[in-house]
Parts: C-alpha cells; sequence; structure tokens
C-alpha cells in the first residue's frame, strides 16, 4: 500500500505532495494532527525505517522547549516522545510498497521520485 503520514498545515508536505504527484497516484492520506498514529503504526515505520530515533524530529519546537538536546534518550523514548506528540515524528513518512522514505531532504525525496518512476 502506499501512504504518507504528514502534516496538512505544513507547507513543505504540501509542497511535496504537488511535486510527487501523490493524490494523483492514489497514496492514502493520514494528518497526523487530525489523525494520531497507532502504536502499531508507529512500530510499522520502525521496521521499515531501522529505528524510532530515525523517524524523530529534532527540529520541533517541543524539542528544544524540553531540553531534549541536553538528555540521553533511548528507542523507547523516542518512541514515546513521538506518539505523544506529532510534531515530533519527522514528516512526511511517505510507504511506497514496502519501502519508506522519511523527512524532507532533497536526497529522500529524490530518492521517493524515482522510486515512483519520474
Amino acid at each position: 500500500m502506499n501512504k504518507i503520514y504528514y502534516l496538512s498545515t505544513c507547507d513543505t508536505c504540501k509542497r511535496i505532495i504537488s511535486d510527487l504527484e501523490l493524490k494523483e497516484q492514489g497514496f492514502v492520506f493520514q494528518d497526523i494532527k487530525t489523525e494520531k498514529i497507532t502504536a502499531a503504526q508507529l512500530d510499522e515505520m520502525k521496521i521499515a525505517a531501522g529505528s524510532y530515533e530515525a523517524l524523530f524530529s529534532r527540529i520541533a519546537r517541543k524539542y528544544k522547549e524540553l531540553g531534549l538536546g541536553e538528555k540521553y534518550l533511548t528507542e523507547s523514548d523516542y518512541k514515546k516522545f513521538i506518539l505523544e506528540e506529532y510534531t515530533f515524528l519527522k514528516r512526511p513518512v511517505i510507504f511506497i510498497g514496502k519501502k519508506v522514505f522519511v523527512g524532507n531532504s532533497k536526497t529522500v525525496i529524490a530518492d521517493a521520485k524515482a522510486e515512483l518512476g519520474k
């Protein structure tokens, strides 16, 4: 199944969805603000990405507010924070078949585009 976990208020997510033409390709969309990710969904992401840390956003405002940069975080900490607060999920998370593309770096988006044959 092709699916994207994104934030509908995020201009970067909107641009990526448009650039990759995901709506035209029948992707399942999940706005993580209005439809929270479940532990099972996060576990699926973790298996595909290799770790919860790979899914964790260090640029979220709450990261600084909570002083997480000064703390040692474990995999269970990353999981807990992502499930508690949607802003800790690095966005977007795009599943194309069994492959996952996490974040919005140029390399990640270029790889997703190549996977889609664009």
